[in-house]
């Protein structure tokens, strides 16, 4: 610390003792390009990073499975996995088949998308739980685009779908190399939530209609999805209806009882077989003509073949880019949680690439997107799966289910099928989070229902993106309205808080103390300075200390919270520092970080509101006001005094009055500045 004073001090003043704060070199002879300093920060940092990793890190980096590979414990691991990845297998076959129905395809090609794309995962991505294939509500998504482009009975149809799961593997591929995994954070957890239950209710009412033994109208929203349901009801059928009622009360009820008692756990996985198996007994054994079937599913594995129809790709980006983002924020959500649970770390760019690479082999094998399940994710996760094995695992059941076991399947109900959709999308309708958004926050709340409600009537396509455009809006107006608090010293200390948060702090006569919780930019600052402006003519009298003044004299910025400033906040500061001048106000800084300061030093803000009105705590600023406001009403007196001794007046009566009060005034200055501090 060391001895800094504005000016000689004024008789009965003491110094006062302030921290000394660094002012930047603004020599622009030491000064490199933007792109030379980007560039020497980028080689910088990766040579650092590279030096730091030995072979097997760097090895890991292009085959994420090594990590668990060189150190698998065969007598600890080996066996979980390998009954977790088969619970998961014979779980995924019949849901697979499910979701491809969901989607418009022929089931056999929800059979290639858990083939290849699981194996292809197993090795490049780098969760150890996530369990990837066909899942309700990207299948939703692929029928929707799909069905606005060509009839689900042509050949395209197929066609396109491969075509966007290429896309959609290509998308995040680029996101993963390129680490552009942090964009999705826009999308926000109240718009997920408020799409997921309205999706869920779209993604039932499609499944209708094989229950109801009657077509329906294919659409992503309620209202012609209703209409079309209650016009058809006189083609009504009684045998899908109770069969598929049956087989998905049995689902529900096994559910249930797989999550809520440990020791039946496994029939929890068991329920989509249980299903399939029983639906398809019901068949062999009665025939019912009114109950559609699967049909032929062709024996073997998927050929090879490059996707086609790239004249369409202009018209499917922006499903694919929203398949993209959803698949995303599913699949690394449910890693992140999972790798947390079991004690590794997750690099969501890598889970990216794997995702990414995993669609791209896949769509050579005929499969649509595919992304990470979080049905099947838990009940790996619930099934002791400690490594990548279990996945591949799975894809050895899948693999086995194409080569030996596709005849037993032309004959299961379709009705069977549809029932694993709607017990598996049951679960997403969750309106318990619309009660925690309300007592939580109001705003995520209506970003939920508008959310919701948009997905319901419009569409999930135009529902995630209203939601998320009102995500963003609703970032921007935060933005552009920053917190700004007004900060009061707590008694007994040096320590300056918000006033709204501790009443009892108080404040000084004079002086304005604010703290800007933001950065500085073009969108917010002419909130900042109105908001300044009205602490300036705030008049109240409430917990004000020491010596009495009509106005506001000083202004200290806190700006330890305000990590950047722009060019358009410079300059308002300018003209705010000229406007405050032309009033006789003083701006005083406090605490800036050294990339604010240096701006500030190179737009001439520090040369022209003075290098000692910086200051490192907000207290040593409020020492230095105080001292100038003391001595301004030292000048007042004294110019005061001046004129009554130049009165001439036979009014003896008003002399009397004037002078004690005078006196007193004066005897109050000379202790007040110690008794404040």
């Amino acid at each position: 610390m060391g001895d800094f004073s504005l000016d000689p001090p004024v008789s009965g003043q003491r110094r006062v003792k302030v921290i000394r704060l660094q002012h930047p070199f603004t020599t622009g002879s030491t000064e490199k390009s933007f792109f030379d300093a980007a560039s020497s920060w980028v080689w910088a940092k990766c040579k650092s990073k590279v030096d730091e990793m030995k072979g097997w890190d760097l090895l890991g980096i292009f085959l994420p499975c090594s990590r668990w590979m060189r150190g698998y414990n065969c007598k600890e691991y080996l066996q979980v996995d390998l009954m977790a990845g088969v619970t998961v297998g014979v779980m995924l076959v019949p849901q697979a088949m499910s979701y491809a129905k969901l989607a418009g395809l022929h089931p056999m090609y929800g059979l290639y998308s858990g083939f290849v794309p699981i194996f292809m995962y197993a090795v490049f991505g780098s969760s150890r739980q996530l369990a990837i294939g066909p899942v309700a509500i990207v299948s939703m998504l692929v029928s929707n685009v799909l069905g606005r482009i060509v009839s689900p009975s042509e050949d395209l149809y197929t066609q396109l779908a491969i075509l966007l799961a290429f896309m959609v593997g290509v998308f995040e591929c680029i996101m993963g190399i390129l680490r552009l995994g942090w964009i999705i954070r826009f999308i926000s957890h109240s718009v997920i939530s408020g799409f997921t239950p309205s999706s869920a209710i779209i993604i039932g009412l499609s499944q209708a209609k094989y229950f109801l033994g009657y077509e329906i109208t294919r659409s992503s929203e309620i209202i012609p999805l209703v209409h079309s349901i209650i016009n058809g009801a006189d083609r009504f059928l009684w045998p899908p209806f109770v069969m598929g009622s049956v087989l998905l009360t049995i689902l529900l009820v096994m559910k249930h009882l797989g999550k809520t008692r440990k020791n039946l756990g496994l029939l929890r996985a068991g329920g989509p077989l249980t299903a399939i198996v029983l639906g398809t007994i019901f068949v062999k054994i009665f025939h019912p003509s009114s109950i559609s079937l699967v049909g032929e599913i062709p024996q073997g594995l998927p050929k090879f073949s490059f996707p086609k129809e790239f004249s369409y790709v202009k018209s499917l980006i922006p499903t694919a880019l929203l398949i993209t983002g959803v698949a995303i924020l599913e699949s690394v959500g449910i890693a992140k949680a999972l790798a947390t649970k079991n004690g590794y770390e997750l690099d969501s760019n890598q889970e990216l690439f794997g995702l990414g690479v995993a669609n791209v082999c896949g769509s050579l094998f005929s499969a649509y997107p595919a992304t990470g399940s979080f049905s099947r994710s838990a009940v790996n996760y619930e099934s002791g799966a400690k490594t990548g094995l279990s996945g591949i695992t799975m894809g050895i059941i899948m693999t086995c289910a194409l080569l030996f076991f596709t005849p037993l399947f032309e004959e299961i109900p379709q009705c069977a099928l549809a029932s694993i959709v709607i017990s598996a999308v049951l679960g997403l309708v969750d309106y318990k989070e619309a009660l925690f958004l309300w007592n939580v926050n109001k705003k995520d709340f209506l970003l939920w229902i508008i959310t919701s409600v948009t997905t319901l009537l419009l569409g999930i396509e135009i529902g995630v993106l209203v939601g998320v455009g009102f995500s963003l809006a609703f970032v921007i107006h935060e933005s552009a309205n920053p917190h700004i608090a007004v900060l009061g010293r707590l008694p007994g200390s040096t320590v300056y808080r918000n006033k709204k948060q501790y009443p009892d702090s108080y404040t000084y006569n004079g002086i304005v103390i604010v703290r800007i919780d933001a950065p500085m930019y073009f969108a917010n600052i002419s909130y900042i300075k109105d908001r300044l402006r009205e602490y300036e003519a705030d008049k109240s009298e409430l917990s004000k200390r020491g010596p009495e003044v009509e106005r506001i004299h000083f202004v200290i910025m806190e700006m330890a919270p305000v990590t950047y400033i722009d060019s358009s906040a410079v300059q308002a500061l300018k003209d705010l520092h000229h406007e405050y001048r032309s009033r006789h106000i003083q701006i005083a800084i406090s605490n800036p970080n050294n990339d604010v300061l240096l701006t500030l030093a190179k737009a001439g803000l520090i040369d022209m509101i003075g290098a000692e009105w910086y200051f490192v705590r907000i207290h040593d600023a409020v020492q230095v006001c105080l001292q100038h406001v003391q001595r301004i009403i030292e000048e007042q007196y004294q110019v005061v005094n001046k004129h009554s001794n130049c009165w001439e007046t036979s009014d003896e009566e008003s002399n009397s009055m004037l002078q004690p009060l005078l006196r007193q005034n004066h005897s109050q200055l000379s202790s007040s500045y110690d008794i404040y501090l």
